[in-house]
């Protein structure tokens, strides 16, 4: 159901080339995840965790004036943990899952209504590691028609649904910081303060951290600000 190439934006085919040239597909071995989206927890003795695996889709379009866009999702406020966090769409991964990518877009499909027809996936990222050891694989898609997708949350995950420039995460407009400390390592986190449709969002943690990566790789160039990620993020 996607357009034919010709239809298809130049910059949007030369972006879609190049990132396939990054895969840098993930060698963990494949496990289901408790929760894909664990931003920051709090601090769980090592010996109570068990690795666990999730995925979550960065599915990039453009927009009318050829700027390039992230999908993002508010989680629902009746939700027992990280309620009306902001993330992107994915969740843990279920063991009749083939791969990460299959994690990646079924979860989208569950969560806002995403065909996984109207994504082509280019590269997957290595995954961030939380503090409760859980890793999540970022899974970079291309939705060459926006106009395809139909936003169709889920009421029982997904509070709304909302897009954001991706350059936004190399700027330090609207950014915010905290100065964090894990295991003496002291690490920023960084928030994104975002408006869509005159609602207010933060974007922040591991979210934005992704991001921050993504858009690095998009523009080939690092953020403005200092980014300090936390080192627990990549570890393996």
């Amino acid at each position: 159901m996607n357009p034919e190439n010709s239809d298809r934006s130049e910059n949007l085919v030369e972006l879609a080339q190049r990132l396939r040239l990054h895969n840098q597909k993930p060698t963990l071995d494949s496990i289901s995840s408790k929760d894909s989206r664990s931003q920051d927890a709090e601090l769980v003795p090592q010996e109570e965790i068990k690795p666990s695996r999730a995925a979550v889709l960065i599915c990039l379009f453009e927009d009318e004036n050829g700027d390039l866009r992230v999908i993002l999702t508010k989680r629902s406020s009746k939700l027992s943990s990280h309620s009306g966090e902001v993330a992107l769409p994915g969740g843990k991964r279920d063991e009749s899952d083939a791969d990460d990518v299959e994690t990646a877009l079924r979860e989208a499909k569950e969560e806002i209504g995403l065909d996984p027809s109207f994504v082509e996936v280019v590269t997957v990222l290595q995954p961030f590691t939380n503090k409760r050891n859980i890793s999540v694989v970022p899974v970079i898609g291309i939705l060459w028609d926006k106009k395809v997708f139909n936003p169709v949350p889920n009421a029982a995950e997904v509070e709304s649904i909302f897009d954001a420039p991706l350059e936004m995460f190399l700027k330090d407009e609207n950014r915010r910081q905290e100065e964090k400390e894990w295991m003496g390592h002291k690490y920023l986190l960084h928030y994104f303060d975002h408006e869509y449709e005159d609602k207010s969002y933060v974007i922040w943690a591991i979210t934005a951290g992704i991001l921050i990566k993504v858009a690095s790789i998009v523009y080939k160039r690092g953020p403005v600000f200092f980014e300090q990620s936390p080192k627990f993020w990549s570890r393996q």
